[in-house]
């Protein structure tokens, strides 16, 4: 019992002649602690980032619809929340209107915010098949936004809330 209590006087008397060393080893670990915590949070908060989109739809020979039926035609597409590193889709009725036999190109313009579109890809499931006047096909349009850190500190930098874009679709040249 005797060698316990000198063992724990020896240790009290440590702890009280390095009271400094253990202070700054406290705040230098709760400094640590509480700051990796700070930085978690902040990165997790863009790891379900967002990103509203709307898209117009120009086209020349042909005319887009919602619907098979021809019913519902459309010159937008509101894409909706468009998750860092995920695709939105959107299906649509294409209709030639054009006197001859065509084939389709896809290609986005005058998008906003600037220097957004090297983080994003618009491309769709169209295999070049030609259309003769009043064929309708079935396409569906994919965008997808980047997950790149890149992307990630362009938004923050420039403060983007949402973007838009013209997305032509066109006889092919």
């Amino acid at each position: 019992m005797e060698k316990i209590r000198t063992r724990l006087n020896s240790f009290i008397n440590l702890l009280r002649s390095s009271k400094k060393t253990i202070l700054l080893i406290t705040v230098v670990s709760l400094i640590s602690i509480l700051s990796t915590s700070g930085i978690a949070i902040y990165l997790s908060t863009f790891h379900n980032y967002t990103i509203p989109s709307f898209g117009t739809i120009k086209t020349i020979g042909v005319e887009a619809y919602w619907d098979q039926e021809l019913e519902n035609q459309t010159t937008t597409i509101n894409w909706g929340l468009i998750w860092l590193g995920e695709s939105a889709n959107a299906t649509l009725y294409i209709r030639s209107v054009s006197s001859t036999e065509i084939t389709l190109h896809l290609f986005p313009s005058n998008i906003t915010p600037a220097g957004f579109s090297k983080y994003m890809d618009l491309s769709w499931n169209y295999n070049g098949t030609s259309l003769n006047p009043n064929d309708v096909i079935e396409v569906t349009l994919f965008l997808s936004a980047s997950n790149d850190y890149s992307f990630v500190n362009y938004l923050i930098t420039n403060e983007v809330k949402n973007f838009d874009m013209e997305i032509h679709i066109v006889p092919y040249e």
